[in-house]
C-alpha cells in the first residue's frame, strides 16, 4: 500500500485538511525549541574589516589615484553650501485689507472680540493698534496680523502723531524706572486717544460701534459674514 500524505488533495489546489488541522496532526507545538548561539556583534567604535567604506573615503581614494592630486588640497575640501546662500530677512507683508485707520477685530488674547483702530505697522512686522482706551479699554498694543479680522469700517487718521511709538516702547523696563516709564506711557496713551477720539466723533454711531465687543449668535458663521 502506497504512503499518502496527511492532507491529500480533494481537487487540484484543494486540500482535504485545513492548515490548522495539519498543524495539530504534526504536533510541532509539543517539541521544545533549542535556541542557537548568537554571533557576538562588533563594538560600536570598531568597524568590521568587511564593512563598506563611506562615500568620503571613496572620494579621497579617487583623488589620490588622480594624476592632478595635490595633498595640500585635502584639508580644503568642504561640504557644498546652499546654492542660494543664506536667506535674507524680509519685512512682514501687510494684508491689503489692513490700512491705517482700519477697524480691526482682535481674535485672540486678553482683548479677544474687541474692536480696535489700526495706526501703523512697526519694524517688527506687528500692528500698532488702540481702542481707544477711553472707549473700550484697549490701550496701545502690538498685535500680530494673523490674529485680527479686518472690517470695511475705516477712520481718517491723517494728522495723528504716532511716529515716536516703536517696538522699544513696549519693552519691559527695570523696577527702578518702572514708575517713571508707566507715567510716560499714560501721557502717551492720553495724547493718542485725544487725537483718535476727535476723529471717531466725526462719524455718527462709530463710538458705540467700537465700544461693543464682537460676538457670534446661534446660526452665524464667520466665513459667511461680510465685515
Amino acid at each position: 500500500m502506497s504512503h499518502s500524505s496527511r492532507s491529500s488533495l480533494l481537487k487540484p489546489g484543494v486540500s482535504r485538511l485545513s492548515r490548522s488541522q495539519v498543524f495539530a496532526r504534526r504536533a510541532l507545538y509539543k517539541k521544545k525549541k533549542v535556541a542557537g548561539k548568537k554571533e557576538a556583534k562588533p563594538a560600536r567604535h570598531q568597524r568590521p574589516a568587511s564593512a563598506k567604506p563611506s562615500a568620503t573615503e571613496d572620494i579621497t581614494k579617487d583623488l589620490k589615484k588622480s594624476l592632478l592630486f595635490n595633498p595640500s588640497q585635502v584639508s580644503a575640501i568642504k561640504a557644498p553650501s546652499h546654492p542660494k546662500g543664506r536667506k535674507a530677512l524680509r519685512p512682514t507683508k501687510l494684508r491689503q485689507s489692513i490700512t491705517p485707520g482700519s477697524v480691526l477685530i482682535i481674535l485672540a488674547g486678553r482683548f479677544r472680540g474687541k474692536r480696535v483702530v489700526f495706526l501703523k505697522q512697526l519694524d517688527s512686522g506687528l500692528l500698532l493698534v488702540t481702542g481707544p482706551y477711553k472707549i473700550n479699554g484697549v490701550p496701545l498694543r502690538r498685535v500680530n496680523q494673523a490674529y485680527v479680522a479686518a472690517t470695511s469700517t475705516k477712520i481718517n487718521i491723517e494728522g495723528v502723531k504716532v511716529s515716536t511709538i516703536n517696538d522699544s516702547y513696549f519693552k519691559r523696563e527695570s523696577e527702578a524706572t518702572e514708575e517713571k516709564i508707566s507715567a510716560q506711557k499714560v501721557a502717551t496713551q492720553k495724547e493718542v486717544d485725544a487725537q483718535i477720539i476727535s476723529k471717531v466723533n466725526e462719524v455718527q454711531h462709530l463710538s458705540s460701534y467700537l465700544s461693543k465687543p464682537f460676538s457670534l449668535s446661534k446660526g452665524q458663521y464667520p466665513h459667511q459674514l461680510k465685515f
